[in-house]
C-alpha cells in the first residue's frame, strides 16, 4: 500500500490550483482578485465544517432521550461552531486590506456571480432553523431562486434532516414542569416578580432626585415590564404571539428554558444552560458576520446595486436584524430575577438536580 503524503492527503494540487481570476482571462490580471477568491473559498470551507457539525448535532438531538454524554458532545460541537464563526468575522479584516478602487478594477467581471448563490450558507440558515416567512425577499423572489436546479434539490434534501430550532423546542417540551402537589414553582416565581417590581416602585417613589413626572413614567415602565410576563403563563396570550410571529418557541419550552437559565448553578442544568447560551452566541456571531458583510459592501460599493442584482448594502443591512434564529432565547434575559428573589427549591427537587454519591454496601 502506497504511503500517504501530506500533499496527496490534503489534495493540495486541486486546492491550490482552484484560484482562477476572471481578470486573467481578459489579459489584465488584477492583483487583488486572488485575495478576493481565496477569502471566499475559505469562507466556503468553514461553512462546510459548520454544516458537518450541525448535521451531527441534529442527529444527536433526533433521539427521544438525551443523556449527559450526548449533551456534552452537542455543547462541544456548538463551541466549535462558535470558534469558527469568530474566524469568519475576523476574516473580513483581510478582505478590507483591498481598497474600493482595487475592487472596482475587476468587480464588473464578476456579474452575475453573487454571495446570494452560496448554497452552503443557505444550508446553514435552514439547519439552524431560519423560517421562510422571516426572510427578506429580493424582487419578490424566493431566496433559493438564485440557486441552480441541482443546488435547489440538494437544499430541499438537506432540509429534511430537520432544524436545530425545532429539535431544541421539542427537547425543551419534554422537560417536565416544576409542579407538584406540595410545590408550584411558577406560582412562587410570579410572586417573586411582583415583589421585585413592587420594591423597585417603592424606591422610585421615595427618590428625592426624581421629579413627579419622571417617577410616574418609571413606574409606568415597570408596570409594562410586569405586563410582558403575561404570555409566560397565559397560553392564549402566548398563542397570539406565536401566530403573529413575535415568538416561535412554545410556551412550555419557553418556561423550561427560563427555569434552566434561572437555576443554571444546579449541576444537572450546567450542560442545558451551556447549550442554550451557545445557541444565543451562534446567533450573535451570525448577526455580527452579516453586519461586517454589510459594512464591507458599503465600504466597497457604497449604495450601488450588488453584482447579483440586489440592493447591495440596503438588503444586507435589513438581513442583519431580520435573519436571527434564536431571539426567543436571547429575550429570556427580560425575565431573569436576582438570585435573592428566586424561589427556594424543595430539598427533594434540589437533590434531583445535583450530583450525589450513594454510600451503599460495597
Amino acid at each position: 500500500m502506497k504511503e500517504e503524503s501530506y500533499s496527496n492527503y490534503l489534495k493540495l494540487q486541486n486546492l491550490l490550483s482552484s484560484q482562477d481570476p476572471v481578470s486573467k482571462k481578459h489579459n489584465n490580471e488584477e492583483h487583488d482578485e486572488t485575495l478576493f477568491i481565496i477569502v471566499h473559498q475559505v469562507f466556503e470551507l468553514w461553512f462546510k465544517q459548520i454544516i458537518h457539525e450541525l448535521l451531527s448535532i441534529i442527529d444527536l438531538l433526533s433521539t427521544n432521550k438525551l443523556d449527559d454524554r450526548q449533551l456534552g458532545k452537542i455543547v462541544s460541537r456548538l463551541d466549535r461552531i462558535i470558534k469558527i464563526q469568530k474566524i469568519l468575522v475576523d476574516q473580513f479584516q483581510v478582505l478590507e486590506t483591498m481598497t474600493p478602487m482595487d475592487f472596482l478594477e475587476f468587480r464588473n467581471l464578476l456579474s452575475p456571480a453573487s454571495g446570494f448563490q452560496s448554497l452552503q450558507f443557505r444550508v446553514i440558515e435552514n439547519l439552524l432553523g431560519l423560517p421562510d416567512q422571516q426572510r427578506i425577499k429580493f424582487s419578490s423572489n424566493k431566496y433559493d431562486s438564485f440557486l441552480n436546479e441541482e443546488e435547489q434539490k440538494k437544499l430541499k434534501n438537506i432540509i429534511k434532516s430537520g432544524s436545530m430550532f425545532k429539535l431544541i423546542d421539542d427537547w425543551l417540551n419534554r422537560t417536565p414542569f416544576i409542579v407538584s402537589e406540595k410545590f408550584n414553582f411558577w406560582e412562587q416565581y410570579q410572586q417573586a416578580v411582583h415583589k421585585l417590581i413592587k420594591k423597585d416602585n417603592e424606591k422610585i417613589l421615595v427618590n428625592p432626585n426624581l421629579e413627579e413626572e419622571e417617577k410616574n413614567t418609571r413606574i409606568l415602565e415597570n408596570n409594562k415590564v410586569l405586563d410582558s410576563y403575561k404570555h409566560l403563563f397565559d397560553s392564549d396570550e402566548h398563542d397570539k404571539l406565536l401566530k403573529s410571529g413575535s415568538k416561535r418557541l412554545s410556551q412550555q419550552s419557553t418556561l423550561a428554558a427560563l427555569f434552566i437559565l434561572l437555576y443554571r448553578d444546579e449541576p444537572m442544568l450546567h450542560l442545558p444552560y451551556k447549550m442554550i447560551t451557545n445557541l444565543i452566541d451562534i446567533d450573535i456571531f451570525l448577526t455580527s458576520w452579516r453586519h461586517r458583510h454589510s459594512l464591507l459592501a458599503r465600504r466597497m460599493i457604497g449604495f450601488k446595486v450588488g453584482t447579483g442584482g440586489s440592493s447591495g448594502y440596503n438588503y444586507l443591512k435589513k438581513a442583519v436584524s431580520r435573519h436571527s434564529v434564536f431571539d426567543d432565547f436571547l429575550n429570556l434575559s427580560s425575565y431573569l430575577i436576582p438570585r435573592t428573589f428566586l424561589p427556594k427549591l424543595p430539598s427533594e427537587l434540589k437533590s434531583n438536580l445535583g450530583y450525589y454519591f450513594s454510600h451503599g454496601d460495597k
